[in-house]
């Protein structure tokens, strides 16, 4: 007779002993191939291969320390384990280069201590944000610091993980700044490590903007490029850049000029265009018979070629900044109210795309409508536009500030969203196509349609103007407001053009990560609270019940053929 007692428990032991066996062989292969699974529906735990390719090419180690540590509310909560996973995975794609540690500023020893810490890491880059909860009935106010410095080879720069659009809500900004962590850190990185820097001319000789001017924009793009300011009429040809920045020129280029652009861009360079329409400045628009007319730049023939128009008008939008104007005078002063100026759109309505995505607020200041026009091979994308309550204005426009006291007829807004600023991508057609090459340029090579490129054409040049400090004499941050003291996204929206243009190892398509917030419903919480409250509490007990009755029977079914057999 089979003792079955003794055959069961050596199936089970062998059983066993198969399943370490194979559990060990599993375990050696794995070591050989590293691999990881995302299981979310948007990804939002894989790291896009540009920046794999960035943190494995790392010769040295990157500290980052994130000032985002103690009390915290629950969005930052969710936003510190965010920034932790990330760098998580930094630290695993890169072999254990990347190192990291949170601390709380506020932590520091004493007010003096703390002050002077703040301090030192506001001179950085990272500026405090003042959170105010309500938390047991008591108004609480603390100072987060949500940035980070990360640190390579004796070098170290600041960076800011909260950006967003607030004006889309706290969580949504929140949200769109832990989509935005990956491309941040990971472009910080890639600065301090990146010893093959592009090259990034400003092109001069036309009036553009001068080096006080534009000087915060040309501070930030020297933490990541090599920066040269070239002057078209004293070269032959543009030469060898990754791209070229036109920044508010004022007065015509030469037909040569334009030969030598042309020519550049038929060849692959690319170009960002900062234009502004019509002469329209505030030093005159004092007065009261102050009209905006067009520049004559000598660009609209070669721009048509390309696939656009910059229109000779001025974008009016009732979502706009503000300037100051004397209201009234009380005790021998004169009294100052902030009014909206329509001339400067703030601009909030942005395409989908890496360059613009997540995005806070940017101030432009007397812009112009865009159009496109038939360019065969050319792909055509809008980046941004005003508010749907904007209108045109034909030039000549009257500029005036008094105008700001009269009453502005709300109707008169209606021409919806419009197009300010637009991507070129693909293969354009030579604005000297079967036309005579200007005298004394190079026409050797000549190339009459262009591999692929990309251009970039704002109708605004004071994207790139930074005001000046009059005291001082000094630049101030690029989209800074003096009425309002509140820092426009025009320095990220640059950085993110000429990134997107040079391609820069294409971590900008970073950008596009995306992590979905799913809202429980409250109402529908509300109603059916009951319902679900029964359901998690019966059903397991059911499903467990269920589970012993099977299992009870279906043991006794087996021990009893057993039995029978016996």
């Amino acid at each position: 007779m089979v003792d079955w007692k003794k055959s069961r428990k050596v199936g089970d032991l062998l059983l066993l002993a198969n399943g370490a066996v194979a559990l060990l062989l599993l375990n050696l292969l794995t070591s050989f191939y590293f691999f990881r699974i995302d299981l979310t529906e948007e990804k939002r735990y894989t790291i896009k291969p540009q920046t794999k390719q960035v943190l494995s090419t790392l010769d040295e180690e990157v500290f980052v320390e994130v000032f985002l540590e103690g009390e915290l509310n629950a969005g930052f909560k969710r936003f510190q384990k965010s920034i932790h996973e990330t760098l998580e995975e930094f630290r695993i794609y890169s072999g254990n280069k990347v190192s990291f540690v949170f601390t709380d500023p506020n932590q520091a020893k004493g007010e003096k201590a703390r002050n002077e810490f703040m301090s030192e890491l506001s001179s950085k880059g990272i500026s405090p944000m003042n959170v105010i909860e309500n938390k047991e009935g008591q108004r609480i106010e603390k100072f987060v610091f949500p940035g980070a410095l990360v640190s390579y080879g004796g070098f170290e720069t600041g960076v800011m993980l909260l950006k967003g659009n607030r004006a889309q809500g706290s969580q949504e900004a929140l949200n769109q700044s832990i989509e935005n962590v990956e491309f941040e850190l990971a472009n910080a990185i890639y600065k301090l490590s990146n010893n093959n820097r592009k090259k990034v001319a400003l092109v001069r000789g036309h009036g553009e903007l001068d080096s006080l001017q534009i000087a915060s924009f040309n501070n930030a793009l020297l933490e990541q490029y090599d920066v040269f300011k070239m002057d078209l009429s004293a070269k032959p040809t543009v030469g060898n850049y990754d791209a070229l920045i036109i920044a508010k020129p004022r007065t015509e280029f030469s037909e040569p000029d334009k030969y030598k652009l042309d020519q550049y861009l038929m060849r692959g360079g690319k170009i960002l265009f900062l234009l502004d329409r019509l002469d329209a400045n505030m030093d005159s628009a004092s007065s009261d018979n102050y009209f905006a007319f067009p520049y004559n730049l000598n660009l609209d023939d070669q721009l048509f070629r390309y696939g656009v128009r910059i229109n000779p008008d001025l974008v009016q939008d009732r979502v706009s900044g503000k300037y100051p104007v004397v209201v009234g005078n009380a005790g021998g002063r004169p009294q100052l109210m902030q009014l909206d100026w329509p001339f400067f759109p703030l601009i909030n309505q942005y395409a989908d795309h890496p360059i613009t995505r997540n995005l806070d607020a940017a101030q432009t200041k007397f812009i112009s409508s865009i159009d496109t026009v038939k360019a065969t091979g050319v792909r055509k994308i809008p980046l941004f536009f005003s508010s749907p309550y904007s209108r045109k204005l034909l030039a000549p426009v009257k500029v005036g500030v008094n105008d700001l006291r009269k009453q502005i007829r709300e109707g008169s807004f209606n021409a919806g969203a419009i197009p300010l600023a637009y991507l070129l991508e693909g293969k354009f057609t030579s604005l000297f196509t079967n036309r005579f090459a200007p005298g004394g340029v190079d026409t050797v090579g000549f190339v009459a349609k262009s591999v692929d490129s990309k251009l970039i054409v704002v109708a605004d040049g004071d994207l790139a103007r930074n005001d000046v400090n009059p005291r001082q004499s000094e630049p101030q941050t690029l989209g800074y407001d003096p009425f309002t003291r509140y820092t426009f996204s025009n320095q990220d929206l640059l950085l993110n053009m000429v990134a997107y243009l040079t391609n820069e190892n294409g971590l900008i398509a970073a950008r596009n990560k995306e992590v979905k917030i799913r809202p429980l419903d409250k109402q529908k919480i509300k109603e059916e609270r009951t319902y679900w409250q029964a359901v998690n509490i019966l059903l397991p007990l059911m499903a467990l019940a269920l589970f012993g009755v099977v299992w009870m029977y279906a043991r006794k079914k087996k021990y009893s053929s057993f039995l029978t057999e016996g």
